[in-house]
């Protein structure tokens, strides 16, 4: 596809969308790309912009940015629409799922895939995806929808049951970022690493993780994990020290297999581990 557009909705979440036009700009099949920006805040949507044209002079690529307060004119034949917005904000939203729960005693760690939290906010999401899956029929009708906003599972159920025919895909950063904290565990290079996964969103497995051997073999990493965490040489604090991964490392001594999400996630999944005074 020569220069496709690309169009996105919530683009003053300005790291997130740094990040994804950056990867986008980088691909040579891409990198005459269209950009869309749309948000409803003009100041936010600015500031995007302003992000979006100086990494295409600092990547030296041939794309365009468009900026758009309306949604609609900003799916207009687009080919790729990515969503990633958040309704209600942090702040009073989030604030609100994890308070009310609080009052009865419910303890949640991230509160936006299940539980009170997950459901309040597909409550809130739900809504204007469709709004938006409206507007791509009526503009946009073989655009494919990349579904980056939690809850993403939740919204891509909700997607397929009303809407089917729109194109969509759910996305979540979490398998390669995982996948380079246990080579980081490990001390192992993150490109000698070879890994399969399934699962939905904030639930996905590593069906296989292994390392490149000299000759080109893999070899199983789950022994070495295994093995280094029962040892007490992982997890290695990485990004996040108060957050050491020990709700997944204590997961795979007992299923076997290392899930993609965070610890804080998965004890949301797991109960046992969000008993007062357990550490995640």
């Amino acid at each position: 596809m020569a220069n496709p557009k690309i169009t996105f909705i919530g683009a003053g979440s300005a790291v997130f969308m740094k990040n994804i036009v950056g990867d986008i700009l980088q691909r040579p099949a891409l990198s005459g790309a269209t950009i869309r920006l749309m948000d409803i805040n003009p100041t936010r949507l600015e500031e995007s912009e302003v992000i979006a044209r100086k990494l295409i002079a600092t990547l030296g690529v041939s794309a365009t940015v468009e900026t758009y307060l309306d949604q609609k004119k900003a799916l207009d034949g687009t080919n790729f629409v990515v969503v990633c917005f958040q309704i209600g904000g942090y702040e009073p939203s989030t604030v609100i799922d994890f308070d009310v729960p609080k009052k009865y005693n419910l303890r949640q760690t991230i509160a936006d895939t299940l539980g009170v939290g997950g459901i309040m906010r597909g409550l809130r999401t739900v809504p204007h995806l469709w709004s938006i899956c409206e507007d791509m029929l009526a503009v946009a009708p073989d655009a494919i929808m990349l579904q980056y906003v939690n809850p993403m599972a939740i919204n891509t159920w909700a997607i397929a049951e009303k809407y089917p025919t729109i194109k969509q895909v759910g996305l979540c950063h979490s398998v390669q970022g995982t996948a380079m904290e246990l080579a980081n565990d490990l001390g192992i290079p993150y490109d000698e690493i070879r890994y399969r996964s399934a699962g939905i969103n904030h639930m996905a497995f590593y069906l296989k993780f292994e390392h490149r051997q000299a000759d080109g073999s893999y070899r199983d990493l789950y022994p070495d994990l295994v093995r280094a965490y029962r040892e007490g040489r992982a997890p290695k604090p990485t990004w996040n020290p108060r957050c050491p991964n020990k709700v997944r490392y204590e997961m795979l001594t007992r299923l076997g297999y290392f899930v993609t999400e965070s610890s804080e996630h998965f004890a949301e999944y797991t109960p046992i581990s969000s008993r007062r005074g357990a550490r995640t």
